[in-house]
């Protein structure tokens, strides 16, 4: 079944390992969570398990939202995820659930919104190359030909500048080299999507080994 839980991106520092190797790590701050709603086959259509994580505003907050906080006897939370296929007899209502959950080697799945870089060129965006920049060259970094004439059109998916950035990404396979109960902390190997004090969703690996 899936283990999961929500927390924050703090930043990224190294460790050592017993060996000696020096460890990239990402720290992710998972206070404990609240289980806010169990979705059910009878009354959803399916099974998860409604998390939420830090405070929200009361000036941010509406009706609806106390509301559906308080049948858990909390308050409104200002990230709320669900956890596919998690094991809903291990969870009431209103419990807490705080990093515990994972162990160190666990492997994770880590799903965040990536930095957004605004309007960028199909050099940064797409890794093109750029053309020579002297001996009197007219193509430096434009984005180059855009197809046949006959067509008369663009075709879609052409690699052209756009907006970059700001997508929801998944980073699959990512190892949990230490768990810190005190602090509430997760250093996980590696980096993960998103900037610092950025909202992620954690959860077991769907293509563990």
């Amino acid at each position: 079944m899936t283990k999961g839980i929500l927390g924050r991106k703090i930043g990224m520092t190294q460790l050592f390992s017993e060996t000696g190797e020096l460890i990239p790590v990402t720290v992710i701050q998972a206070e404990p969570n609240v289980v806010l709603q169990k979705r059910t086959l009878e009354n959803d259509g399916y099974e998860a398990l409604q998390l939420g994580f830090a405070d929200a505003k009361e000036s941010r907050t509406n009706k609806a939202e106390k509301g559906h906080a308080e049948k858990a006897n909390t308050t409104p939370k200002r990230y709320v995820r669900e956890i596919r296929n998690a094991n809903l007899d291990e969870y009431e209502v209103g419990q807490e659930i705080s990093v515990n959950v994972f162990e160190a080697g666990d492997k994770i799945d880590v799903t965040g919104t990536t930095k957004g870089k605004g309007f960028q060129g199909s050099i940064k965006r797409h890794n093109q190359q750029r053309g020579p920049m002297s001996h009197g060259s007219h193509y430096h970094r434009s984005p180059g030909s855009l197809g046949a004439v006959d067509p008369m059109r663009v075709f879609k998916g052409r690699p052209l500048p756009g907006r970059m950035g700001g997508d929801q990404v998944t980073i699959q396979n990512l190892e949990i080299v230490n768990v810190d109960e005190e602090r509430n902390l997760l250093l996980v190997k590696g980096n993960v999507p998103g900037a610092k004090k950025s909202f992620v969703k954690i959860t077991s690996a769907i293509k563990a080994n």
